[in-house]
């Protein structure tokens, strides 16, 4: 599974808005790879942000 995908799994699983670190402390990943990750969702607009510096899919 690619990191991209893991990533919009945790955040629907919690159910919540979720910062860079809460998703680095579920998955374990390295810092780096999940702040390219979240730039690419950014940008393929596949996450919002409804609370500064909280992400979540942007189809829930």
């Amino acid at each position: 599974m690619e990191i991209k995908e893991k990533i919009l799994n945790t955040m629907k699983e919690a159910n919540k808005p979720l910062s860079a670190g809460e998703v680095e402390k579920l998955l374990g990943l390295d810092r780096k790879d999940i702040d390219k990750a979240f730039k690419e969702l950014k940008k393929e607009e596949a996450i919002v942000s409804p609370i500064r510096c909280k992400w979540e899919p942007a189809n829930k």
